[in-house]
């Protein structure tokens, strides 16, 4: 099969995997779930034999829903075991007339829209822990590998594999997916959250083995952040500053790499080509987001990211705000990560002195130490500061475990400048 092919079906799989498990849960029941996930990774090897003859169809996605369709009704033909299968399969299955229009209706739009949010909510289960319920849903509903949830949760492969079979355990518990009501989101919207959180920044900051950046991955989770502000139930304070922080931060993608997908500073970034639909879409959602009387960590984060794309440079952005913001989210949730970031606005008003003095004291830092950016920050102050021989250690430090090609080539073009 030609590349750009794998491509497409690569690209189609990872936005189409979560909506036609949750259509196929609703019918099957979440105790089915491995035969779901049977369902949909067959009509993926369909796809995958039919296109390598006849390349992709006009219509991808269509054509990869009705393979889960006709697959779907093939295995419950031959499966009548009307007691194994969701309460309205059940029904359906008795008569052959019915069992098609039944498949068909669970793929409409307005099912599968409710489906998916309801899908949700049952990945976060309140059996299970908040780290086994991101992953959960990240791995339904957005087709995550395992290999991608352990970058995101900076743990080992083996751990995430527990999650996932711990929750599957406890989804196969149930018999039906319960509405989404005001005590369920009361009780897990914050994991809900946490999931799309991480499902962003592993596009943002990817750790694939040779993209640096996954617009399809932060495409997705605004996409099921978007079903949460359009339901009343779920547009919250906090829902509408969660989808604020990731359309400003989405906003920035077009000047992070260049047309040859290498990675760009932030002074070098061509700031015409920020989308300025998403940065409107998300200062509109932040302003809305202040209707209540919560501060949420998305409510700062999502006021640091507006500072950055309303900035119109680096020189010009309002770095005091931005340290001050930084200030109170380290009072609010503290972080290794949110550390870095305060000591770098610090830098940028203070000088790279005071930095390198902030980046010292983190607490906890020895989980950035395995991320390329911790290093890297360090290096640039020490460039910034003149010493170009501790800059050009600090990058090599950095390059030493960055995660793909792209970020090594940025890195070593660092380097080089350390010896201009």
């Amino acid at each position: 099969m030609p590349a750009e092919s794998k491509d497409i079906l690569e690209h189609l799989f990872r936005h189409e995997a979560g909506r036609l498990t949750s259509a196929l849960v609703r019918l099957f029941g979440p105790h089915n779930l491995p035969l779901v996930e049977d369902v949909v990774h067959d009509a993926l090897v369909r796809a995958l034999e039919t296109w390598k003859l006849s390349g992709p169809p006009e219509n991808p996605s269509a054509w990869l829903t009705a393979a889960a369709k006709n697959r779907a009704i093939d295995v419950l033909r031959r499966n009548r075991t009307a007691r194994e299968l969701s309460p309205e399969l059940q029904r359906a299955i008795a008569s052959e007339q019915e069992l098609a229009p039944t498949i068909d209706e669970a793929f409409e739009d307005e099912a599968l829209r409710d489906q998916q949010l309801r899908m949700m909510f049952a990945c976060c289960h309140a059996q299970l822990p908040e780290e086994a319920q991101v992953a959960l849903m990240l791995s339904l509903l957005s087709g995550f590998g395992v290999r991608e949830i352990a970058a995101a949760f900076l743990c080992s492969e083996a751990a995430v594999e527990k999650r996932l079979q711990r929750g599957k355990r406890v989804l196969a518990k149930s018999r039906g997916l319960l509405e989404v009501t005001p005590a369920r989101v009361r009780d897990g919207l914050d994991a809900v959250h946490e999931a799309l959180y991480l499902l962003f920044n592993e596009g943002y900051h990817g750790s694939h083995s040779e993209h640096s950046v996954r617009v399809e991955l932060c495409a997705e989770a605004i996409r099921l952040c978007t079903m949460l502000t359009e339901t009343k139930l779920t547009a919250t304070p906090s829902t509408l500053a969660l989808f604020a922080l990731l359309c400003l931060t989405a906003a920035r993608l077009p000047g992070r790499t260049d047309e040859g997908g290498e990675l760009v500073s932030l002074d070098a970034q061509d700031r015409r080509s920020w989308d300025q639909d998403l940065v409107r879409r998300g200062t509109v959602a932040l302003e809305a987001s202040a209707s209540g009387d919560e501060l949420t960590p998305f409510h700062l984060e999502a006021a640091i990211a507006y500072e950055h794309a309303a900035a119109p440079s680096r020189a010009a952005t309002h770095w005091e705000r931005i340290a001050t913001l930084y200030d109170t989210l380290m009072r609010v949730r503290p972080s290794p990560a949110v550390a870095l970031g305060r000591a770098i606005a610090l830098g940028e008003v203070h000088g790279p002195e005071r930095a390198l003095a902030e980046l010292g004291r983190i607490d906890g830092r020895e989980r950035l130490e395995r991320t390329p950016f911790y290093a890297a920050a360090i290096a640039e102050q020490h460039l910034r500061a003149g010493r170009r021989r501790e800059a050009r250690e600090g990058f090599a430090q950095a390059l030493a475990v960055a995660r793909n090609p792209a970020e090594a080539r940025f890195l070593e073009r660092r380097m080089a400048a350390c010896s201009g």
